[in-house]
């Protein structure tokens, strides 16, 4: 922890000059708690039109909380848009392809952008992400990775921060039944600022560990990422153990992980939980890969919809639930994953990351936290 510190310390100076300033009209409400909820290839149609795939999302929770109709992903196909709700960074070939193979981002240039000029998976020291950003403020964060223990046996050490070796094929491309872990589902390990040191052993965990965690608003983590495996975040349809797959088994994990969440206290205290997608259907020929808020494709792609021809990855929209929203509320501004980075940066006062920093993009303000009992208060 010290050793990444000091290593953080001295790119101070060079980190600022990349760090686009950015706007908001109003402040957001300062939460304390953040939990993100990932799920996997879904068009908004489909999760939240007239025949929605889980009635428990679009219907019930959205009652309890807000719909963001006009929400979009960043890229196609999945890996980039977990890389950019971290770190701001566009997608390049390599992420656009899911990483086949966990190589080094090269040559790893930066531009004053914030952005870094390259192609490949692991990118190099001094690209950060939001848990660097929160680390380094003094904050908390955890990313929790269901399955990621799936394969150790029984009585070994527990595994963290699981990834395929430097330059290796990754072996978790395609779920077992005993193991349905992807490693590109799990972006904080494709950043040497993170697994370069122990943070990431420390932070990148699996999913059992929640429950516990949750118990006492001291041991829960300012900001939580939470991955559901290949079967229960809706990919495989059905799962290689049996289990039907899609969104019932999504809405399944919904069920059982929601309440947990929101009957916890960091939930209660100026939390907030949102669910997402990673990304819209993305299939060529069939797939949405259009975007929003004047995305730009960024140094390394001139599609960012790789397979499908555009500028994103797809209206998917998201549920937020909070105390600090009222419940019901349908909110028609247009957002994407750098839009969700750069709300969270801006509730911890934190530099904009990449592409988050782009000027004009909207963060989750007073009109998405509109519950005037929560504006504008810290500590």
């Amino acid at each position: 922890m010290k050793a990444r510190g000091l290593f953080v310390a001295a790119l101070c100076a060079a980190s600022a000059a990349f760090a686009a300033p950015g706007a908001s009209a109003k402040p957001p409400p300062h939460l304390k708690h953040v939990f993100i909820i990932v799920l996997e290839n879904q068009n908004y149609e489909a999760s939240f039109g007239k025949k929605p795939a889980s009635r428990y999302l679009a219907k019930r929770l959205t009652k309890k909380g807000e719909l963001l109709k006009q929400y979009y992903a960043t890229a196609h196909e999945s890996n980039p848009n977990y890389l950019a709700m971290i770190s701001g960074q566009g997608p390049n070939a390599d992420t656009q392809a899911d990483c086949q193979s966990y190589n080094d981002f090269v040559p790893g240039t930066p531009t004053m952008g914030g952005l870094y000029v390259g192609q490949g998976c692991v990118y190099p020291n001094g690209v950060e992400t939001i848990a660097n950003q929160l680390e380094d403020h003094g904050y908390t964060w955890k990313g929790y990775m269901q399955d990621m223990n799936a394969s150790t046996p029984k009585g070994d050490p527990e595994v963290t921060c699981r990834h395929p070796a430097a330059n290796a094929p990754d072996d978790t491309q395609t779920a077992e039944a005993h193991d349905q872990y992807a490693t590109r589902h799990n972006p904080f390990v494709y950043f040497h600022q993170i697994t370069d040191f122990e943070t990431c052993n420390e932070n990148n965990i699996d999913l059992k560990h929640l429950r516990r965690d949750l118990k006492k608003e001291k041991t829960t983590p300012n900001y939580s990422f939470i991955t559901p495996d290949l079967c229960n975040d809706a990919h495989d349809d059905p799962c290689p153990n049996g289990k039907p797959g899609g969104m019932k088994q999504a809405t399944r994990f919904l069920r059982r992980w929601v309440p947990r969440i929101r009957r916890s206290a960091a939930y209660r205290h100026r939390g907030l939980l949102m669910i997402t997608f990673d990304e819209a259907e993305g299939l060529p020929g069939e797939g949405d890969a259009s975007a929003c808020c004047n995305e730009q494709p960024g140094p390394n792609t001139v599609n960012a919809g790789g397979p499908v021809p555009g500028p994103g990855g797809g209206r998917i929209g998201s549920v937020l639930l909070s105390p600090c929203i009222k419940p019901g509320t349908m909110n028609e501004d247009p957002y994407n994953h750098y839009s969700m980075l750069r709300s969270f940066e801006d509730n911890w006062d934190l530099p904009h990351l990449g592409m988050a920093g782009q000027d004009g993009l909207e963060p989750f303000d007073s009109k998405v936290l509109n519950r005037r009992s929560c504006r504008a208060r810290h500590g």
